[in-house]
Order: C-alpha cells, then sequence, then structure tokens
C-alpha cells in the first residue's frame, strides 16, 4: 500500500458526471491520437486507470489496453463499462503493483503521479513504468506544472476554478512540497455545497526527469498539451514522454 488516499465508493460513482467535460470525444481525441500513436502495434498499460475514462476508448481504438487501480470502487465502475477479458485490471498501487508481459507504452495521466505523496514512491512509480516496458517502449505522464508564481509574501492559496457549480482552490506546504486541493461543488438544485479535499505531492518537470534517469529512462519529448504546444515558462501543465534505451 502506497501512501495514495483511497476513492470511496460515493466519490467514485459520482466521478464520470464530475469529469463529463474532460470525457467528451472532443475533449479525448488528442490526448487517445498521442497515447495510440506511442502504442504503435504494442500493447498499453494505464496506471490508475480508475473509472476508464482514458483507457476504454483507446481500447475502441484497437489498442490493447491493461490497467492497474488502487480502488476497487473505481475499478468497479469501470467493470460495467468493459468486460475483464477486453481491459483486465489488476487492483494495486501503481508503485509496486506488477502485471504479465511487456508493453510498448505506460501512461500516468491527469495529474495523478501527484497521488503519491512521498518522492521515494514517485521515484518507485517510474521504477515500475521501466520494469514493465519493453526496450524503446515509452512512459508518459501529464502533470500540471506547480502554480508557485501565483503565491505572493504570506499566501498560501491559489484558487483554479470559480464557478457557479464548483470553487476549486489549492493550499500549499512550501517544506514538504505538498499541495491540498479542496472542492466546494453543489449538489442539486437546494443551494447546498460538498466540500471535499485530496492531498498530492507537487513535482517539478527537472525532478521527473531525475526521476526517470533513476529508473533507466531517457526524456524524448515534453509538450504543453495534447495538440504537441511547445512546453514554455508560461505552461499550466506538461505532457512528458520518456524512453527505455534499446
Amino acid at each position: 500500500m502506497t501512501s495514495s488516499e483511497m476513492w470511496t465508493r460515493a466519490a467514485a460513482e459520482r466521478y464520470d458526471a464530475e469529469e463529463s467535460a474532460n470525457s467528451s470525444a472532443a475533449a479525448l481525441g488528442p490526448a487517445l491520437d498521442f497515447l495510440a500513436g506511442l502504442a504503435g502495434d504494442g500493447r498499453a498499460l494505464e496506471f490508475a486507470i480508475g473509472t476508464g475514462r482514458v483507457g476504454v476508448p483507446l481500447r475502441e481504438r484497437g489498442v490493447p489496453v491493461v490497467g492497474i487501480e488502487l480502488s476497487e470502487h473505481m475499478a468497479a465502475v469501470l467493470r460495467r463499462k468493459i468486460d475483464e477479458r477486453e481491459l483486465p485490471v489488476t487492483i494495486g498501487d501503481m508503485a509496486t503493483t506488477v502485471v504479465p508481459g511487456g508493453f510498448t507504452l505506460v501512461y500516468l495521466l491527469y495529474n495523478t503521479i501527484s497521488n503519491l505523496l512521498t518522492q521515494d514512491e514517485q521515484v518507485e512509480c517510474f521504477r515500475n513504468a521501466a520494469r514493465h516496458l519493453e526496450p524503446g517502449g515509452r512512459f508518459v505522464i501529464e502533470l500540471g506544472v506547480p502554480p508557485l508564481r501565483f503565491l505572493p509574501p504570506g499566501q498560501v492559496a491559489v484558487p483554479f476554478d470559480v464557478s457557479e457549480r464548483h470553487l476549486g482552490f489549492d493550499t500549499f506546504d512550501l517544506v514538504e512540497q505538498l499541495l491540498v486541493s479542496h472542492h466546494l461543488t453543489r449538489d442539486g438544485g437546494d443551494g447546498r455545497y460538498r466540500r471535499g479535499s485530496s492531498r498530492h505531492r507537487y513535482a517539478w518537470p527537472a525532478e521527473l526527469d531525475l526521476m526517470a534517469r533513476i529508473a533507466g529512462l531517457e526524456l524524448e519529448r515534453r509538450v504543453a498539451d495534447w495538440d504537441g504546444t511547445p512546453f514554455a515558462q508560461d505552461s499550466a501543465k506538461h505532457v512528458s514522454v520518456w524512453r527505455k534505451p534499446v
């Protein structure tokens, strides 16, 4: 077991509805194109596959997908969408769980490596990816750039969403390199809000590159989004690709 916080049954059941905007064909298309191109004729392994937001449509494109998921509740939602024979999922953590066979692609999206709350566990995640990759295979991570430039002296919170139905902001512990995402979400039409929070360990791109080197992987490409926009100093996130040498 890692330090990742577990998704509850209630959170798993509402996940797809809350992420519907990020799950449409238009929103997912560039990511699926990117991942399918890297997988080629091989198999793909998704760390923290969740409810299959990405894994299921990638499988529908003809890429054989295997998943690892810590939360049995999230995996149960996925299983309603696709049979185990078509998309096998192993319950376990992404830092240590091993599944059979080799893969041309291992991927970990939507800031999920930050669910591992220690640097050692994040390093082990890279090592686990390298363990599963065939020579020449790629490990892909999608991760936000820590928005610390928005923190003036004495401020510890940065909002990331202020809308009619949702208020979200992050608070930072700069010593421990941790952030807590806070959410106030309107439930139904009675004006009540549901409050939730989750802990994350943020990491800079250069730190991830060092983790990759420890795992024997080499940086091949880094872009600002799935469309391939060049990564720059003002990019809010990055999609990074590391390659296992032949």
